[in-house]
């Protein structure tokens, strides 16, 4: 499966979950800035991919927090007054490396990781998936 594929049927994907428009949907909006996903549709974002890009023959299986990962905030040497840590920051590289983080780095607010999840990150994550099967 190319990315063009991959793209299509994540677009398909987030219309679903999220009632976005298809023109709304592109490789570089944001889950929660641009198509207004809350926390709650990540979990049917999840559920969605897995049948959307499984076979019969070859399950395409998520396990919880690795596509959205779960409780970054709780760990003290992560977070510092609101931003992230270097070990904070590694964490995420490794956690997330279908996140584009580039411009993230200067910035750090645990509060706006979330903009940094899109389309294409999605895209990236089911591409490495895929390979990796």
């Amino acid at each position: 499966m190319n990315r063009e594929e991959i793209f299509e049927k994540v677009q398909e994907v987030l219309e679903e979950a999220l009632g976005a428009d298809e023109e709304d949907i592109t490789p570089q909006a944001s889950l929660t800035g641009d198509l207004e996903a809350e926390s709650i549709d990540f979990l049917d974002i999840v559920f969605r991919l897995e049948k959307a890009f499984s076979s019969p023959d070859r399950p395409f299986k998520i396990s919880q927090g690795e596509l959205f990962p779960e409780n970054l905030m709780e760990n003290p040497s992560w977070v510092d007054d609101g931003k992230f840590t270097d070990e904070g920051m590694a964490m995420l590289h490794e956690r997330m490396p279908h996140v584009d983080f580039k411009d993230f780095d200067d910035d750090r607010d645990v509060n706006n990781v979330a903009e940094l999840i899109t389309v294409n990150s999605i895209v990236d994550f089911v591409d490495r998936k895929l390979q990796a099967n």
